[in-house]
C-alpha cells in the first residue's frame, strides 16, 4: 500500500500544533512532524493554509432517525398548522396505498398556534390512512384517528407506566401521546411505514463524513421506533455495517437482557466497522415535551414536573449485562430530578466495583448544585448537547425560570469540578454539525455565557473526550483517522466555526468524500 503525507499548516490537538504534516502507512499514523516527512515516492496531499485535527466524534447519535431524516417528511420548517397539512397532505399523495405517513421534526414552539395539532386536525387532512407525526424531541407523538385504532389505542386504553395519552373532556385520545405512549403508537405504525435501506443508511453515513466524521455514539433500538420502517433500528445499522465508511459504537436500547445480549453478540458478528458499546436507557422525558423530570413544577407549566421513566430494578439488570458484556451504561437524564436518580443508581453501580468512565448520563441538561459536584466526585461523563441551545433560546428561560437557567447546560461548572464531559448533538433533534455543536460550547448562544467553554476544550468535546466515550482512542492515532477544516477551530470565534466546514475527512488512510448527498434536510 502507498504510504501518504498529508500537509497542511497546522496539524493540532485541543491543547497545541503538534508539527505540519501526518506520514500514512497501511492505513495509520506512522509518525507527525514536518517537512522531513515529505519524499520521494510517497503520495503527498497538501492543504495549503487549512488545519489537521484528530477525526471528529458525536458521542450521541441516532443514526437511523438521523436516516430517516433524509428521506421522510420534516415538520421543522412548518410556522402552522396549514404547512403541516400541505406537508403532510403531499406525502400521503405521493406514498402508496397502504402506507403510514410518517413526519419529523415538528416543533409545536414554532407554530403560530402555539400548540400541537391532534387527531382531528389530522383527520381533516389525511382521513384513510395512518399518519404518526413525532415531536422532534423524539419523546411525544402524535397520531390521527387511523394511527389510534391501529395501535389499539381506545377511551379504555390506560395510560403506561412512564407515559400518558393526553385526553379530552370526555376521556378520549386526542391523538397526543407522551414518553411511552409515544413509543406503543410508533411501535404500531412502523411497519407500515416505507422502510430505510441500506443504502439509505450508507447515504447517510457518507453525508456525515463529509463533515468530518469519523466516528458516532450510535444510539440505536433493538425491537422497536419508528424510524426504521418495517425492521429494528439494530437490524438496519447490521444490513448496512460492511459498506459503512465511518464507525459506529453502538448503544443499545433493548427490552430486557437477552436481547442486549443478542444485539451485543450480533454486533460483534458483524463483518463492518459497528461495535457494541452498551445500553442505553431512560430516567426521563424531554425540556421541550414537559416530560424532562423537574424536583419543581416548570415555570410555565406549574402542575407539571415531567415523567420519571428508570425503573431501578430493570435497570439494574440491564446494568449489569452491559458491563459483564464489556460494554457502558448510558441513561438519558435531562430535570434535575431525573439527574439525581440517575446519579444516584450510578452512585451504587461505582460502589459495587463498576468503572465510573463506564457510565454516562445523556444531556445532563439540569443540574442541583450539588448534583454538579456529584458527577466530578464519582467521574460518571456527562454526555452533553451544545446544540440544545441553539433550539431553546426562545422559551428556555420562560419553562425553567431564572434560578433552574442558571444551572441548564452547566459546561463550565462540569469543567471546574473534574467531571469528564463528551460532546454529541442527538442528532436528528439537532443538526449533525460538529463545528456549530462546538460554537454553541462556547458561546452559548447568548444563555448564560459564563458557563461556555473555551475553543481548545470545545474542540476536545468532539474529538477526545468524545472519543473516549465511545471506547475510541483519543487524539491522533493509531488509525489514520483525521479531518482537515478550512479554520483553526481552537483560534476561530464561534461565529466563524458556524460557517466552517471540513475540507477532507480522512478514515483509515482513506479520503472520504460525501458525493453531493446532502447532509441535513432544512
Amino acid at each position: 500500500m502507498t504510504d501518504h503525507v498529508f500537509t497542511a499548516a497546522a496539524v493540532r490537538t485541543h491543547d497545541r500544533v503538534i508539527g505540519t504534516s501526518i506520514l500514512v502507512r497501511s492505513g495509520r499514523i506512522a509518525a507527525i512532524g514536518g517537512d522531513e516527512l515529505v519524499r520521494p515516492g510517497i503520495s503527498h496531499h497538501v492543504f495549503p493554509g487549512q488545519v489537521i485535527v484528530p477525526g471528529l466524534v458525536d458521542a450521541h447519535f441516532h443514526p437511523i432517525g438521523y436516516t430517516a431524516s433524509l428521506h421522510r417528511p420534516s415538520l421543522k420548517a412548518a410556522a402552522d398548522f396549514h404547512d403541516i397539512a400541505a406537508i403532510i397532505g403531499e406525502a400521503a399523495d405521493r406514498q402508496p396505498v397502504g402506507t403510514a405517513v410518517a413526519a419529523l421534526r415538528l416543533d409545536d414552539e414554532s407554530l403560530a398556534e402555539g400548540r400541537l395539532p391532534d387527531r382531528e386536525f389530522l383527520d381533516s387532512v389525511v382521513p384513510d390512512r395512518p399518519v404518526l407525526l413525532m415531536r422532534y424531541c423524539g419523546h411525544v407523538a402524535v397520531a390521527n384517528t387511523r394511527g389510534l385504532e391501529a395501535a389499539g389505542v381506545t377511551a379504555a386504553t390506560p395510560d403506561p407506566v412512564g407515559g400518558s395519552f393526553d385526553r379530552d373532556g370526555a376521556g378520549r385520545p386526542t391523538g397526543i401521546a407522551r414518553e411511552t405512549a409515544a413509543e406503543i403508537l410508533s411501535a404500531a405504525l412502523r411497519r407500515a411505514a416505507p422502510p430505510i435501506t441500506p443504502e439509505h443508511v450508507v447515504q447517510a453515513a457518507t453525508a456525515l463524513a463529509s463533515l468530518g466524521i469519523t466516528a458516532l455514539g450510535g444510539i440505536v433500538g433493538s425491537s422497536a421506533g419508528c424510524w426504521a420502517g418495517p425492521g429494528s433500528e439494530l437490524d438496519a445499522l447490521l444490513a448496512a455495517a460492511p459498506d459503512l465508511p465511518i464507525r459506529v459504537a453502538a448503544f443499545v436500547i433493548a427490552p430486557g437482557p437477552t436481547e442486549l445480549r443478542q444485539a451485543a453478540e450480533a454486533l460483534k458478528e458483524s463483518r463492518g466497522p459497528v461495535t457494541f458499546a452498551g445500553v442505553k436507557m431512560f430516567g426521563d422525558g424531554s425540556l421541550g415535551g414537559h416530560t424532562a423530570a423537574m424536583q419543581e413544577p416548570y415555570a410555565d407549566a406549574p402542575r407539571e414536573s415531567g415523567t420519571h421513566r428508570l425503573d431501578p430494578d430493570h435497570a439494574t439488570l440491564l446494568a449489569t449485562t452491559a458491563l459483564d458484556l464489556e460494554g457502558r451504561v448510558a441513561i438519558h437524564a435531562i430535570g434535575d430530578a431525573a439527574n439525581r436518580r440517575a446519579l444516584d443508581f450510578m452512585e451504587g453501580l461505582v460502589e459495587q466495583g463498576a468503572d465510573p468512565a463506564r457510565l454516562r448520563i445523556e444531556h445532563a441538561s439540569v443540574l442541583a448544585e450539588s448534583d454538579i459536584e456529584r458527577f466530578g466526585r464519582l467521574g460518571v461523563t456527562a454526555s452533553v448537547q451544545p446544540a440544545f441551545l441553539a433550539s431553546e433560546t426562545s422559551w428556555l428561560e420562560s419553562r425553567l425560570g431564572p434560578d433552574r437557567l442558571r444551572r441548564a447546560y452547566p459546561f463550565r461548572s462540569l469543567r471546574q469540578v473534574g467531571a469528564p464531559l463528551a460532546g454529541g448533538s442527538d442528532c436528528p433533534v439537532e443538526p449533525p454539525h460538529p463545528l456549530a455543536g462546538m460554537a454553541a460550547a462556547r458561546d452559548r448562544c447568548g444563555i448564560i455565557p459564563e458557563q461556555g467553554l473555551d475553543g481548545g476544550e470545545a474542540l476536545a468535546l468532539f474529538t477526545d473526550w468524545a472519543a473516549t466515550a465511545i471506547g475510541e482512542t483519543a487524539g491522533f492515532g493509531p488509525l489514520a483517522d483525521f479531518t482537515v477544516l478550512d479554520c483553526d477551530p481552537v483560534i476561530a470565534s464561534p461565529a466563524e466555526l458556524r460557517t466552517a466546514r471540513a475540507v477532507a475527512t480522512v478514515i483509515g488512510g482513506e479520503t472520504i468524500r460525501s458525493e453531493g448527498t446532502a447532509a441535513w434536510p432544512d
